[in-house]
């Protein structure tokens, strides 16, 4: 392919099938691209028009409307869909499976997608599901991003009895877009991913919604002084909604879990302020503080003013 910067050590993917051509799945299939991934890459997409402007983007070599159609022959199909539709798309795609190949997705919640998706796809087939803890607040397939899993973590949640090779494929792609890997159980991931996204998501949408409702405070006033650090939660309260929704609902567990410990946490913070704690405060406020510092010693932001996020669209 032209204009592709080859990775080292890894062998292309024949047919490399995509299913659902928003953020991640365009930027995978980009990065595939840029990095001679894959020497096919198919696309499938529900949206007529998704997959007209993926096909106006040239972001693969075949555009399907029907997933069935777009992994026959794939050695590697991503599932790139809202997680409610997991199962949905693990029935359709289920009867044009070739034997041998690695079915994985990138869904934030991971017990769920087991369920959904496991009963429906052949033995013959490897499934190793996945999650690449990267995105924007943009969707579609204009979002997309070549390197956006660049020193970005991506982790696999395989089953007890998968097959080593598989994996280690799998595990090869990822690495060859860029990002770092780590393997985990569904379940741990779901806890850990409930207090280091979900949680988070679900206090911006929040905070934003009783911005909104607030009476005593005018909708220009919130936008002209948003830069005190509501700005950054508007950022996180605009990922799609579908995707969102579809989140709380297939991990409600590990999030009522972390809501709860949220709640008793936030009720004595407020008791401190009223009671006036300086000092369980300032203690807080420390620990915190080393935390976000060791975020960025690990690569995972930036100290720039602008949170690391660049130039916005």
């Amino acid at each position: 392919m032209n204009g592709t910067v080859e990775t080292k050590d890894f062998q292309p993917i024949e047919r490399l099938a995509i299913i659902g051509i928003g953020l991640i799945g365009a930027s995978i299939a980009l990065g595939a691209r840029k990095r001679g991934l894959a020497r096919h890459i198919a696309i499938a997409d529900r949206s007529p028009t998704n997959l007209a402007r993926a096909e106006e983007l040239g972001l693969g070599d075949s555009y399907h409307a029907g997933a069935d159609a777009a992994v026959k022959d794939a050695d590697l199909v991503i599932c790139c869909v809202p997680v409610g539709a997991s199962g949905d798309v693990a029935r359709e795609i289920a009867r044009g499976l070739m034997p041998g190949a690695i079915v994985s997705d990138v869904g934030s919640v991971k017990g769920s997608v087991v369920a959904q998706m496991a009963p429906h796809l052949p033995k013959s087939v490897h499934f190793i599901p996945g999650h690449p803890v990267a995105g924007t607040e943009f969707s579609g397939p204009d979002a997309g991003l070549p390197d956006l899993f660049v020193k970005r973590w991506c982790i696999l949640t395989p089953p007890d009895d998968v097959d080593e090779s598989a994996k280690e494929r799998l595990i090869g792609f990822w690495t060859a877009l860029g990002a770092m890997v780590e393997c985990m159980s569904a379940e741990h991931h779901d806890l850990v991913l409930a207090i280091t996204s979900h949680v988070p998501h679900l206090i911006a949408y929040n905070i934003v919604g009783t911005a909104d409702d607030l009476e005593a405070v005018t909708e220009s006033e919130v936008m002209k002084f948003s830069a005190g650090g509501f700005r950054d939660f508007t950022r996180i309260a605009a990922s799609d909604p579908t995707m969102w929704r579809d989140v709380f609902l297939n991990n409600r567990e590990a999030v009522i879990e972390v809501l709860g410990r949220f709640t008793e946490d936030l009720i004595a913070l407020q008791r401190a302020i009223r009671w006036g704690e300086g000092d369980k405060l300032f203690d807080l406020f420390t620990r915190t503080r080393a935390i976000r510092r060791g975020i960025i010693d690990l690569g995972q932001e930036t100290e720039a003013p602008d949170f690391g996020r660049g130039g916005e669209r």
